[in-house]
């Protein structure tokens, strides 16, 4: 990368890391305010709206068109903000299958390094990714392969498989 790029990369990542504090400081604020429950009622809520419109930025940013299977579903996820903070793998088992796997996860180190517990992040994931797919293209399938409030008995915090009908 150039100079001019590496600046930008840092910036975007700082931007991520400040938009990933916003989020994780409202959240323990409702927590502590009216309970976990209520704290993932609200947290639900916000992911249905944000993971349409980060979907729908991207893909206009890309470029990328409608109906675009999981070849733009792999694009689009290289560009979500958690791309910058996570550490992730994605893998193509099949034509039709993409799994995606995260690895470290900033909020899971940020509630550790707070001594919080796991957060239970399958129902608020299946959300996002659902939403997030499906507003690439409507065929997209979702499925939770692991996640926690699932024990960590795995090489990865987290994983989701995308189908597509053929």
């Amino acid at each position: 990368m150039t100079g001019n790029a590496d600046k930008l990369k840092k910036e975007l990542t700082d931007a991520a890391k400040n938009w990933l504090a916003v989020d994780g400081l409202w959240f323990l604020e409702i927590e502590k305010r009216y309970g976990l429950e209520i704290a993932l009622d609200c947290d639900e809520a916000v992911w249905k709206e944000f993971s349409r419109i980060e979907a729908e930025r991207i893909m206009k940013r890309l470029s990328l068109p409608q109906n675009g299977g999981l070849t733009s579903l792999e694009k689009a996820l290289d560009h979500r903000l958690f791309s910058l903070l996570n550490t992730y793998e994605i893998k193509k088992p099949k034509p039709e299958v993409l799994e995606l796997y995260t690895y470290s996860c900033r909020t899971h180190a940020a509630r550790e390094r707070k001594g919080l517990p796991l957060f239970p992040c399958k129902t608020i994931g299946q959300i996002d990714y659902e939403i997030f797919a499906r507003t690439i293209d409507p065929k997209i399938q979702v499925a939770c392969i692991a996640c926690p409030p699932d024990p960590l008995v795995r090489s990865y915090h987290c994983g989701w498989r995308f189908t597509v009908s053929q």
